[in-house]
């Protein structure tokens, strides 16, 4: 039998080869390239006009970029150190940057936004890295609004603490209501026990305390904020807002209480009905007509509530889409477990449709966050306002360029970071649909 094997094989490896490396021109940058930009003739031409046409723009874009202009403090003195030669006037942001950024926002207060928003990032930690931020900072994330409002605009510190206490009070109503009355009615005796607390008793109460304990900071006026400040303030305030107000409105759209159900409708489709710059002009000018005489009612806060209410009714309709994608057994699991509607909404429904529609919210986030710039129009100091009157100065008579290109550049960096962590997010909640 061996006999045989032997003559009728004449070769059998007995060792196994070791394994190699793959060619270096098929891995790495090279292999890239080649089945990429040089897999054929075609693609091969493409690449090459492309590539000359991507470094004929940098020929005339680099030049112009890197100016020798930075302690330039006016168009003239750029024009002379530039010496008729093309370039940027870069010296129009290392003379104004602050005021881009802070508006005209006190300069010896400076420490305070930007500590408003050191803390933000910290409060927005245990909330979107969850895995990597410890969950004992979620109380701290809770009173933040209030901490960051009291360091931007200063006064007593009684102030946000009446705000706060208010919230306290709705909870505590909502939780006694819950024992007599469903669970629709005690939310809406919680809501007027917090209206009643803000309206009346907050205005009674609040000079006395500010007389008798006076703790506080310098006050600013909000016709002082301008700037990235005042965007980021209305944008991110708009965006933590409008989510739960979204969640709620979408939840009541599809409601089975025809008096819910038809007042979301009213509010959505009239909100998406009308342009944003009509619902701005209605706060800055029309709002006070129906106020009482002698009401001061921040143009700032307006603005946020409004703005705010224009991005709540666009996240309802990303909501109701992420809603309606979830398939009716989901909803029938839910009731199989006795579970009532909150749990149901809390536990599995919302979570799901929260996941489905991460892109939809972040593109809303997005687009309100840009759409701060429209309160230029009303006479607001922010980025665009700001670079409008900036131009406005005889040294700066001329410059166009360098000022847009710098907004538009930390704009890209705020939309960027909200797009990569869009993309994150749905990574990590990618679970799979069996």
């Amino acid at each position: 039998m061996s006999n045989t094997h032997a003559d009728t094989v004449s070769y059998v490896r007995d060792t196994m080869l070791m394994q190699q490396d793959p060619p270096s021109t098929s891995v790495g940058v090279v292999g890239w390239a080649r089945g990429n930009l040089f897999s054929g003739w075609f693609n091969t031409i493409l690449t090459i006009l492309s590539a000359a046409f991507v470094l004929w723009l940098l020929a005339g874009i680099v030049p112009w970029v890197v100016s020798p202009t930075w302690n330039a403090s006016s168009l003239t003195e750029c024009r002379e150190i530039l010496a008729g030669h093309e370039g940027a006037c870069w010296g129009v942001i290392h003379e104004r940057w602050n005021q881009l950024l802070f508006g005209f926002y006190p300069q010896e207060l400076y420490w305070r936004p930007v500590l408003a928003l050191g803390l933000l990032l910290i409060a927005l930690g245990p909330i979107l890295f969850a895995d990597f931020v410890s969950p004992k900072i979620l109380p701290f994330s809770a009173v933040y609004p209030f901490i960051g409002a009291w360091l931007l605009w200063g006064g007593t510190i009684w102030t946000p603490v009446m705000a706060a206490l208010g919230f306290v009070v709705g909870y505590g109503v909502f939780v006694l209501a819950q024992r007599f009355i469903v669970p629709g009615l005690a939310f809406l005796a919680a809501v007027l026990a917090a209206l009643v607390w803000w309206l009346v008793i907050m205005p009674f109460a609040l000079p006395d305390l500010a007389r008798l304990i006076p703790i506080g900071l310098e006050a600013v006026q909000s016709r002082q904020f301008g700037g990235f400040m005042l965007s980021i303030t209305i944008g991110v305030t708009a965006i933590l807002f409008s989510l739960p107000i979204g969640i709620l409105l979408a939840l009541g759209r599809r409601s089975d209480l025809p008096l819910v159900k038809w007042l979301c409708v009213g509010f959505i489709e009239f909100i998406r009905g009308v342009p944003l710059i009509t619902l701005l002009f209605v706060a800055s000018t029309l709002l006070n007509i129906f106020l009482p005489p002698g009401t001061n009612f921040d143009i700032i806060l307006r603005v946020m509530i409004m703005v705010t209410l224009f991005a709540s009714a666009y996240m309802a309709e990303v909501i109701r889409g992420g809603l309606a994608a979830l398939p009716k057994g989901q909803y029938e699991g839910a009731d199989s477990l006795g579970l009532d509607y909150w749990q149901a909404q809390r536990l599995i429904i919302m979570p799901q449709a929260l996941k489905i529609s991460i892109p939809g919210i972040v593109s809303t986030f997005i687009g309100v966050f840009k759409d701060t710039t429209l309160v230029s129009i009303i006479s607001m100091f922010d980025p665009l306002g700001l670079a409008n009157a900036i131009r406005a100065d005889s040294a700066w008579n001329g410059i166009y360029w360098e000022l847009f290109i710098f907004i538009g550049a930390v704009f890209f960096i705020f939309c960027f970071s909200m797009s990569r962590y869009s993309m994150y997010l749905e990574r990590k909640l990618q679970t799979g649909h069996r």
